[in-house]
């Protein structure tokens, strides 16, 4: 996916299309949010198939191999597909990683805080659709709807966070760490003495949990960043890179363009001609 955001509408018309259609278990280079409003969604993620009905809301990270199956019910079906990039809200991206990796769908109740999600999803596609939109206003909305989603997520399911396995909040806690430290020029052993561990035990639950070492978690936090920093602000290459404790502009412009298949510069180009 070239573009930063994308959301589009699935009807009746559509879920057949798709169901008729070959659909292989894949992987996304980006992320990707669906609100079920009418129907059931048959996923296949995490090596495991379930079916959900709607309202419900089911959150993709880039790189899971999955598969989505829309099924009609009482020949009704209607869901929002929302697809976007890391950096088009790094403020609280990571913050998902941890909230949906070990359950991707979320079934919901009928009522006032659906509505507001589904309304909320009506301004975003209405904005989308402008021939000029304001992603400064799709990206408020979208926060606004991930707020809704784990608010309603906590009311449905309070216990959830005890249940927690330990793995699954050390995870969290990492995360929580590299939000507050991903700009400095730390490496994992920094990480591992915040949360009173090995690096070997923080790496082995950084893979079972992302497939991510700890060290690739860290880098691909500050470059998600760096593309943010990129598109939103007119700072240079080399001081975006010494913001995110790359000392040396060469090195941050090497791994950058390791990671993205661009150069900073040739991002920053291709961003403006995305949203001019």
């Amino acid at each position: 996916m070239n573009e930063t955001f994308k959301i589009y509408p699935v009807s009746v018309e559509e879920a057949k299309k798709i169901n008729a259609s070959v659909n292989e278990p894949h992987q996304h280079d980006y992320e990707e949010l669906i609100i079920g409003i009418e129907g059931q969604l048959e996923h296949f993620i995490d090596f495991d198939s379930t079916r959900t009905d709607s309202p419900y809301a089911s959150f993709i990270t880039k790189g899971k191999v999955h598969r989505v199956q829309p099924r009609l019910k009482n020949k009704l079906f209607f869901a929002w597909v929302i697809r976007f990039q890391s950096e088009f809200i790094p403020e609280i991206i990571f913050q998902l990683y941890g909230f949906y990796h070990n359950q991707a769908n979320i079934e919901f109740e009928r009522g006032t805080c659906f509505d507001r999600i589904n309304t909320l999803c009506e301004m975003m596609y209405l904005e989308y659709q402008q021939e000029n939109p304001d992603l400064a206003i799709i990206r408020h909305l979208l926060q606004a709807v991930f707020i809704m989603i784990e608010s309603q997520r906590k009311k449905i399911l309070p216990d959830t966070e005890g249940l927690l396995k330990t793995q699954s909040q050390t995870f969290k806690n990492f995360l929580a760490v590299l939000e507050e430290n991903f700009r400095r020029p730390a490496g994992v052993s920094f990480y591992a003495e915040k949360l009173f561990m090995t690096p070997r035990n923080l790496n082995v639950i950084c893979q079972n949990i992302l497939q991510q070492s700890v060290s690739e978690i860290i880098e691909t936090r500050k470059l998600t960043e760096a593309k943010n920093m990129l598109i939103t602000t007119d700072l240079t290459i080399a001081e975006i890179g010494f913001e995110l404790g790359y000392n040396e502009k060469s090195y941050f412009t090497n791994v950058f363009k390791k990671k993205t298949g661009q150069s900073p510069s040739a991002f920053r180009t291709s961003m403006k001609k995305l949203v001019s």
